[in-house]
């Protein structure tokens, strides 16, 4: 029966660790960036692995007053393509604490 309790707290330890680690692993994601870009770069969106948006950079030549649609897909796309590489950042970051384990919807 003790055995069975020191394997117990050994997990416990375990789960601790990896529980400090993944919240080490998401405070750094939130130090990371990403970069969405959409019209061969005329519109940036950087974004961090939390998907917050940090910055939009928006190139002169596509402002044109009388086309602001197409400057608003090109924001709309450029930030799309942001947030899924962020998406992606916290799947290649956190996957590592989830290897091997099916649990949907955690990462």
């Amino acid at each position: 029966m003790m055995r069975g309790m020191g394997n117990m707290q050994k997990m416990m330890k375990q789960m601790q660790k990896m529980q400090k680690e993944m919240q080490k692993a998401q405070e750094e994601l939130g130090q990371k960036t990403v970069e969405g870009t959409a019209g061969g770069g005329m519109v940036t969106v950087i974004a961090n692995g939390h998907k917050e948006i940090l910055e939009i950079k928006i190139k002169e030549e596509v402002v044109d007053p009388e086309d602001i649609e197409m400057l608003q897909d090109l924001v709309l796309a450029a930030t799309n393509d942001a947030l899924k590489k962020a998406d992606d950042l916290t799947a290649e970051t956190m996957g590592q604490f989830t290897k091997g384990l099916n649990i949907p919807g955690l990462f």
